[in-house]
């Protein structure tokens, strides 16, 4: 059976080289799957293959790995002590020696030219090295092009210039590897959240080892102010916990025995022993990272178009550098002039900046998203989120909180008894879901409830019970006032409480009218201004999907400026409906992630609802807000469509610059330090606009 294994990835900072590595690994013997995912400086390997091998596929540009499990977070170097940029600054010392030796000895060219020629061996040596070896397999990447400039420069005798475009390269190389590093730094930050390890009990001792030696049902042993390590259930202790890491809350969220906590958030307060329930590959932050790493990796549409345009667009440079070279050469007989252009040509041509330009851009947005608890899964969805026109949402616990409240409560008198302590004393026996909502209502009102006996379930209408020797009926309305005399001014107010959108819990004591209590799922304080933002973000449709009854549906939606409303839908229902709209619509479905999972996985976007500790909505949605937070849908579209803007303007800069300098072609202007500023110019400004994608915060 094949193995699969995965490796982080040093010294991983050109797509282009990405492509090569992933190139060279496919051409060892004995492995049969390859994928180098560049965003996430990852590679997986289908196959039997050792370390070292790999590391030889890799030597053309320093790339080595190192065993994920083994180390999770790349190893920092200080600025200073990175290769890409003691090289620089070696060059350049040289580069300046010979500008001064120069002016200084203006009539002997031995002097500066040994300088620049020095700076171009130590600047450019292992560009060279790569340079024949791609000469030798006849492929074209950067730094063959760039071998053949700086030999066709020192052989017409333009050393200078050389020098130049060698330094100028090696700052290039430096620079690049900067912003990729800063682009990744997303991810890095959510390797670092959870401890290595953690303090354990086990056989009545406490003990630290590391978090992969951590066993399911282990106890953790956790002190205010610690990070948690693993996913678990609390047994002892109250505590608030910071779950920001996790799912972007700020406020910390009170946690009580029974309770899950996950790994990676800080425990505030109390102290706590919690039982482990996942392994430290299964923990939720674990879930996370993986996903965000597979969503940088996937190719969006606008990388899989210019990845073709970069095909056919590279050997049309090649092209146009020889057509550059050699005809105007044979026109005018200025050789020298002309062949310099062509190399020229071959440096502005180079497709750096053009392919990074979207994968970069994916990178940024995607890890910006999960350290605000957003988890995109795939520059596919980021980019159709963009698109998206319309969005449907669930109802409960997605527009509403999905925990029903008392709205209206109304109670006749009885001597020496109250009515509603009575009916708490029924509901507390009952397994009905408004039953929850009235206990909570007497609670928050301190009433003192009885006990009550000789329960019976009246099926499709109520329960009968008896409270301190009276019989107690709770019901729909139509049986109540079957049972008693109801007037008609309670009537009518109750049934205008229903066409609000209320349930109604009605009663009788002893034959007598008691009262009755309203009941509703609330609207989320946030439901208006979220959708008013979503409207101003050109999301011109909101439609509203529902299982409740018609009624109940028109309550909440005519608080809300939405575009139309379906009611009494089963899950199935709404998946008809979903793909009724997508014939019309870029349509996005907003749930829960369980029973909203067909229509989830139908929409052109799935958005889950608190997806934190919920394998469902991981896994069936495009898109996870891992709190129960509303207000991050306006963020996500606002980075989502950020990011198209983006990766538009990359493509424009990237292609635009060059052209630019190609223009100069014509006048005989183009020279190689103007063609390596342009490329290096356009890779820049590439990274440079995409890392304002950090800068996109959820207000």
């Amino acid at each position: 059976m094949s193995e699969k294994k995965e490796f982080r990835v040093d010294n991983l900072s050109c797509a282009n080289c990405a492509q090569k590595f992933e190139n060279n690994l496919k051409k060892l013997p004995n492995v049969e799957e390859v994928k180098v995912n560049f965003g996430a400086s990852k590679v997986a390997i289908t196959g039997q293959v050792t370390e070292d091998e790999i590391d030889s596929a890799g030597a053309f540009d320093g790339i080595t790995v190192q065993r994920s499990a083994e180390s999770k977070v790349e190893k920092r170097i200080p600025v200073y002590k990175k290769r890409e940029n003691v090289v620089a600054l070696i060059a350049l010392a040289y580069v300046i020696l010979g500008y001064i030796t120069s002016y200084v000895y203006p009539d002997n060219t031995f002097i500066p030219t040994l300088f620049f020629l020095i700076a171009i061996v130590v600047g450019g040596a292992e560009i060279f090295l790569a340079g024949f070896k791609n000469l030798a397999k006849l492929e074209f990447d950067m730094k063959t092009l760039m071998t053949i400039a700086i030999i066709g420069a020192a052989i017409i005798g333009e050393w200078k210039e050389a020098a130049v475009v060698v330094f100028l390269f090696a700052v290039s190389e430096a620079l690049e590897a900067y912003s990729m590093d800063k682009a990744r730094q997303s991810i890095r930050s959510l390797m670092d959240i959870a401890p290595p390890s953690a303090v354990i009990k086990r056989d009545g001792e406490l003990v630290e080892i590391l978090t992969e030696e951590i066993q399911i049902n282990d106890v953790l042993i956790i002190k205010p102010g610690e990070k948690i390590a693993m996913d678990g259930v609390v047994i002892t202790g109250k505590s608030s916990i910071n779950q920001a890491a996790i799912t972007g809350e700020s406020i910390p969220v009170a946690k009580d025995i029974g309770d899950e906590v996950f790994a990676g958030t800080l425990n505030d307060t109390g102290a706590l022993e919690v039982r482990v329930t996942k392994r430290v590959e299964d923990t939720t932050i674990a879930k996370i990272i993986h996903l965000v790493e597979e969503a940088q990796a996937e190719k969006a549409p606008s990388q899989q178009f210019v990845d073709r345009f970069a095909k056919y667009y590279t050997p049309a440079i090649m092209l146009i550098a020889l057509l550059v070279a050699v005809v105007p050469g044979l026109v005018t007989g200025d050789w020298a002039t002309w062949i310099y252009q062509g190399l020229a040509v071959l440096v502005v041509g180079c497709p750096c900046a053009l392919i990074i330009s979207t994968p970069v851009a994916i990178v940024t947005a995607i890890g910006n998203a999960a350290k605000q608890g957003v988890l995109i899964k795939g520059g596919i969805h980021l980019e159709e989120l963009g698109h998206v026109n319309a969005i449907a949402f669930d109802k409960t616990g997605t527009l509403t909180r999905g925990i029903p409240e008392v709205t209206s409560v109304k109670m006749e008198q009885f001597d020496g008894i109250n009515p509603l302590a009575f009916i708490a004393a029924v509901e507390a026996d009952s397994q009905h879901p408004l039953a929850d909502a009235v206990l909570s209502y007497t609670h928050v009102n301190n009433l003192e409830i009885p006990k009550s006996s000789n329960f019976q379930s009246v099926t499709g209408k109520g329960v009968i019970a008896e409270v301190e020797g009276k019989k107690v009926q709770i019901g729909s309305i139509r049986w109540i006032s079957e049972e008693t005399q109801v007037s008609k001014t309670t009537q009518d107010e109750m049934n205008l409480l229903q066409l609000q959108g209320n349930s109604l819990i009605v009663a009788a004591i002893d034959g007598k009218f008691a009262g009755y209590i309203a009941i509703a799922d609330q609207l989320r304080d946030e439901a208006v201004s979220v959708l008013q933002s979503l409207k101003e973000l050109g999301v011109k449709h909101l439609f509203m999907l529902t299982g409740d009854a018609k009624p109940t549906a028109q309550a909440i939606a005519e608080k809300l400026p939405l575009t139309d409303v379906k009611a009494d839908l089963l899950p199935a229902d709404k998946l008809v409906e979903i793909k009724k709209m997508k014939e019309d619509y870029h349509i996005a479905m907003v749930g829960d992630g369980v029973n909203d999972a067909p229509a989830l996985a139908a929409a052109s976007v799935g958005i889950a609802m608190g997806g934190a500790g919920t394998d469902t909505a991981l896994e069936t949605a495009d898109v996870a807000l891992m709190a129960d937070d509303l207000e991050k849908l306006p963020y996500t579209m606002k980075l989502s469509k950020k990011t198209l803007t983006i990766i538009k303007q990359n493509i424009i800069f990237a292609l635009g610059l060059k052209v630019i300098a190609l223009l100069l072609v014509i006048p005989g202007w183009l020279t190689l330090w103007i063609a390596i500023f342009a490329d290096m110019g356009a890779t820049l400004l590439v990274v440079m606009n995409s890392l304002r994608l950090l800068k996109i915060q959820k207000k």
